[in-house]
């Protein structure tokens, strides 16, 4: 085997097979300069779609340390190199020829028609409507109940599609329900039956308005060492495939709207404050804790940051904080002023992401410019992971 390939790992497979559903298999094969598959396919554990298996190899490549895709002039297909090595990782194999069929779209599953969607997307608004009203629910029995009302549907294509409904609510500016992480390889049809729904429900707008507007308060007690969390990983747009719907907002921007309650927003920076205060007192520097001010407060909101903290050797920080309610990919709002001074002091300037602040607050860091951590809209200023 090519040590190359014995280098892969699941971790990076998953990452091929979500941008191969992300781009489509047309465009992700043309990105990568791979020919459709004719004899042997992975089938993605997740969605159940067959994947081409050399492509998904050499796009994995790219998210292994210091390593780039991998052509397919620099490696062999087939049952002894990528076949083996995606069999010890754990993956399915799946070898088909020309008598099984169509094989330009091997083990596509069909379609959802439209009243599968429509009894996906139901359900999903409901289970919605429950968590913005913190109410409890089982997703799992729920979605049990929904199979035998689908085409031959399997548990992990329901998981895949409700993921396919957070992305598209969260291009819409509506908070997805708790848990699935979006996935943006969508169908139109789904696109518009959620609209459609989201229109003929006024439950999602009251309880949508209710979650963004609730009064917040720093938690009395922490504990700050389980803060930390990492980044969400930026998706690079491929601008042919943008989705329609990021074109056709409708109603109303809820996490716009949850980013001027200044409640939240002052109860996210004293956090913050808080939390710096922790992190230079547990490194035996009480002088500089002492030290950290909350300045949008005490000098105005025009100064580009929130609080202002310190590196050990005593150099100042400016620290920008956003702070949400929701999930860890949840688009947010800065100011032209702010982008600005990100960009003029990229050295000292980081953004403090808070985020799940009602349930379990965490914060990651995105240090110096803004725009390049997140995909910055030059017109509204809206920061998106996605």
């Amino acid at each position: 085997m090519s040590p190359k390939l014995s280098q892969l790992t699941s971790e990076a497979v998953h990452a091929a097979f979500a941008e191969f559903h992300r781009l489509g298999r047309d465009l992700f094969l043309a990105k990568y300069g791979f020919k459709p598959a004719r004899d042997y396919f992975v089938r993605d554990p997740l969605t159940g779609d067959l994947c081409d298996s050399k492509a998904i190899v050499g796009a994995a490549f790219q998210h292994l340390p210091a390593a780039k895709p991998l052509t397919p002039d620099l490696f062999s297909g087939g049952a002894k190199t990528v076949e083996a090595q995606l069999r010890k990782l754990g993956f399915e194999i799946v070898r088909m020829s020309a008598e099984d069929g169509d094989v330009a779209t091997p083990g596509r599953p069909q379609p959802w028609a439209a009243q599968e969607l429509q009894l996906v997307v139901a359900d999903y608004l409901d289970m919605l409507v429950l968590d913005l009203n913190g109410q409890r629910f089982n997703k799992a029995e729920r979605r049990r109940r929904l199979l035998p009302l689908l085409n031959q549907r399997t548990e992990a294509s329901i998981e895949f599609k409700r993921r396919n409904i957070s992305a598209v609510l969260q291009g819409l500016g509506v908070p997805p329900l708790q848990g699935y992480l979006p996935a943006s390889n969508i169908q139109r049809e789904l696109v518009e039956e959620i609209e459609r729904q989201i229109r003929d429900r006024a439950d999602v707008d009251t309880s949508a308005l209710s979650a963004v507007e609730r009064p917040t308060h720093v938690p009395d007690e922490f504990d700050f060492e389980k803060v930390i969390a990492s980044p969400p990983k930026r998706e690079h747009r491929v601008m042919e495939a943008a989705p329609a719907y990021l074109r056709n907002p409708i109603k109303r921007d809820y996490f716009e709207r949850e980013a001027n309650n200044r409640r939240i927003g002052r109860a996210g920076e004293e956090f913050v404050v808080r939390f710096e205060q922790w992190r230079l007192a547990k490194n035996g520097l009480g002088q500089l804790a002492d030290r950290v001010a909350h300045v949008s407060v005490t000098e105005g909101d025009g100064l580009g940051y929130d609080v202002r903290s310190f590196w050990p050797d005593g150099r100042e920080r400016h620290l920008e904080v956003k702070t949400t309610a929701f999930g860890q990919t949840t688009p947010f709002f800065v100011s032209s002023n702010e982008e600005r001074f990100s960009r003029d002091h990229a050295d000292t300037f980081s953004i403090y992401r808070v985020f799940d602040f009602r349930a379990a607050p965490k914060i990651f860091e995105l240090p110096g410019h803004i725009s390049s951590h997140c995909n910055l809209d030059p017109v509204t200023y809206r920061a998106s992971f996605q």
